[in-house]
């Protein structure tokens, strides 16, 4: 049953780079204070289970959803819902950075991340294979949430597809590294983070759950800085930087609701539109193409 208020955790954790094990029995820590706060959601980052820079250690890394590895993780979401990430092998061997959200002991959708990113330091198309829709998930505790991961959220498509389909609540598992120190207060990439963010929540009229990694991996290090913003583009939740740790904040879905009232974009959305002008788009770059 879905409530009007309920506790969100973001578990904003360092994990041992290929040490699946460990990174399981962190999870499960996580999980287990989760619920001793009460919460009704617990939040990891993206490839929380493997560390991020797997490159060649995917073969080693890569786990099916029926993995014992992963089930232990489904099943611990009995109490409350978890949402975690692993690289994911496909029973055609594709591998995939992708993200499960469990609940009630059972898996109730999974996203794998469509936008790979290939410049500066990233390589991700080298050794995973990209994800082809992005799809809410419906959960009997919190409602119907959309998930991204990390660069998915960079482009603007992808939370308009959601919140197309009724996302309330937005999530963004995150493995951002740190770069340029052009704040007194935050990182650059960071501050791009929460100023994006902030916009997605005030334009769709829906919670934005950012968890995002710390720790330093072959020389890269990840600013954690996760959140929580509301539809009025507040953040009700801000963690601190390169800091481990379990963090809260409460949920009010009622401010879904105001927000969309008062300010109602998705509304006025002309999704028909859209699609006739992309089709007419697709259309013109095919022909210049020839």
């Amino acid at each position: 049953m879905v409530v009007d208020c309920w506790k969100i955790c973001i578990a904003q954790i360092s994990p041992k780079l290929g040490n699946i094990e460990h990174n399981v029995d962190k999870h499960l820590h996580y999980v287990s204070e989760a619920k001793s706060r009460q919460a009704s959601l617990v939040v990891f980052p993206e490839l929380g289970l493997t560390g991020y820079q797997v490159q060649d250690m995917t073969l080693d890394v890569a786990r099916t959803l029926d993995h014992p590895q992963i089930q232990v993780l489904v099943e611990s979401s009995r109490d409350i819902d978890v949402v975690f990430s692993c690289v994911e092998e496909t029973k055609h061997h594709l591998f995939h950075v992708t993200v499960v959200y469990a609940t009630k002991g059972k898996i109730a959708g999974i996203h794998r991340k469509v936008y790979l990113p290939t410049y500066g330091m990233f390589d991700e198309r080298r050794y995973f294979a990209p994800g082809t829709s992005f799809r809410t998930i419906s959960s009997h505790t919190v409602g119907d949430v959309g998930l991204m991961v990390c660069e998915d959220a960079w482009h603007g498509t992808s939370p308009y597809l959601l919140a197309l389909q009724g996302a309330n609540l937005l999530i963004i598992p995150s493995s951002s590294p740190a770069r340029d120190v052009t704040d007194a207060n935050y990182f650059g990439s960071q501050k791009f983070w929460r100023e994006l963010l902030q916009v997605y929540a005030e334009t769709y009229g829906a919670f934005v759950v950012f968890a995002n990694r710390v720790g330093v991996e072959d020389g890269i290090s990840f600013f954690g800085g996760s959140g929580v913003v509301s539809p009025e583009g507040d953040w009700v939740l801000s963690a601190p930087t390169v800091t481990e740790g379990l963090y809260d904040a409460m949920i009010d879905t009622r401010a879904s609701r105001r927000a969309r009232f008062s300010t109602p974009i998705l509304r006025d959305e002309r999704p028909l539109l859209v699609a006739r002008e992309l089709e007419r788009i697709i259309k013109t770059r095919e022909e210049s193409e020839r």
